[in-house]
């Protein structure tokens, strides 16, 4: 296959590259193909005439998109609509990366493929509105709580305080399915290869909570999960509002017999090595 990747110098990017290293790729970074502008993604799109496009490319500072929603907008929905229109235009297969935050996390059960969306951020908005650019044959990918090797993650500013600080606090009252970023790229790559269409969930198994998931990075890291100390969602005080159960039901996965990730305590474990080493 011929594959356009856009957002690849992003976190998840890199591991997308690596995924698809048997297939043609063609990898974007956002100085290589500026989703916003339209004239530059079809004449990349439409020269690279891919099979497939997995669309990853994003502004996901989710603090900053509160204070500049024009931008959020600009990327996350209107850049998604100019790869949705090359794709089709193309005649590739398009994967959307999308995110927990299309929810508002008010459900006490973990949300399914198919449950209402109700963003409460101007950053969930705007990818829910790069969810409604997309037609009923593209793939819709939503990911929580992502880390990885490269760029920045909670993983990597846990252990940056280990070796600052003897204690700070965590967020203990927000729960999720950490998902790491070498699994998550061969999910999305079994989707794009076999043109899957409609929403999928795509995390690591098991939910936790900020607070137990910066415990285990110390423990693995050798150090004192005691350093960190609870503190609630509102003495956290972000400009932007977070779900409160970001865990996601990877029902349609299951439903159309594709391989579940694993359980997220063995790529954390890995990563952990991986950073120290």
């Amino acid at each position: 296959m011929r594959v356009v990747i856009t957002g690849a110098g992003g976190q998840l990017g890199h591991d997308l590259v690596d995924a698809f290293a048997d297939h043609e790729v063609f990898a974007c970074d956002h100085a290589a193909m500026d989703v916003t502008d339209r004239d530059a993604v079809l004449g990349t799109i439409l020269t690279v005439q891919p099979d497939a496009i997995i669309h990853a490319g994003a502004w996901t500072a989710v603090d900053a998109c509160e204070s500049d929603p024009d931008k959020a907008f600009r990327v996350n929905a209107l850049g998604t609509r100019h790869v949705a229109d090359a794709a089709r235009r193309a005649g590739a297969h398009l994967v959307y990366v999308s995110t927990d935050y299309v929810f508002d996390g008010s459900k006490p059960e973990p949300y399914l493929e198919w449950d209402r969306t109700n963003p409460q951020s101007v950053y969930g908005r705007s990818k829910l509105g790069g969810e409604l650019e997309l037609g009923p044959e593209s793939t819709i990918v939503r990911v929580a709580w992502v880390c990885g090797a490269h760029g920045n993650n909670f993983v990597k500013t846990m252990l940056r305080l280990a070796g600052e600080r003897d204690s700070w606090g965590v967020v203990y009252d927000q729960r999720g399915c950490p998902t790491f970023t070498p699994d998550l790229a061969v999910g999305i790559r079994r989707l794009a290869v076999d043109r899957m269409p409609g929403v999928f969930h795509v995390t690591n198994q098991g939910a936790t909570t900020w607070f137990d998931l910066a415990r285990d990075v110390l423990r693995l890291a050798g150090f004192d999960p005691a350093k960190v100390h609870p503190i609630s969602t509102v003495d956290y005080n972000a400009p932007a509002p977070r779900p409160a159960n970001s865990v996601l039901e990877n029902a349609a996965l299951r439903g159309v017999g594709l391989p579940l990730l694993a359980d997220y305590h063995e790529p954390l474990e890995r990563l952990v090595k991986e950073l120290l080493a």
